[in-house]
């Protein structure tokens, strides 16, 4: 059996859905967009996507505001991938985020960088350089 990756899909949950949206456009300079809700599913909850290729290797994901998930209190790391993680650094408290730990090396495994979202999520940025 051929090995994937873990991690198949992911949601970031937010308390202000505008306020989150445009931090990550701003930090991974990317444009989110509406993912319409299944009738099956709450009418209340919100969710913006990230661009993904659904037939590509790696994970995509949205942002969520549900009624009862409020931000900053899960306890799930999600890495986002980079191929410098210096550059998303750079605009991270300019997005309105705040830095928990600055690039720094893995060794062989590339280099890291932990933030904080405007929403209190901790999040990581990955990269090989």
């Amino acid at each position: 059996m051929k090995a994937k990756n873990p991690i198949v899909w992911f949601e970031i949950y937010v308390d202000n859905m505008n306020r989150a949206q445009k931090f990550y456009e701003t930090v991974f300079d990317v444009k989110l967009s509406e993912l319409p809700m299944p009738d099956t599913l709450d009418s209340d909850m919100k969710m913006m996507a990230f661009p993904s290729d659904m037939d590509g290797p790696g994970a995509s994901g949205v942002l969520v505001k549900m009624a009862g998930f409020e931000s900053g209190k899960n306890s799930v790391l999600v890495y986002f991938h980079s191929e410098d993680c210096s550059i998303e650094e750079k605009r991270i408290e300019k997005a309105g985020g705040a830095i928990q730990q600055g690039k720094q090396s893995l060794g062989e495994f590339g280099f890291m960088v932990l933030a904080t979202d405007t929403e209190g999520n901790m999040f990581g940025i990955h990269s090989m350089k």
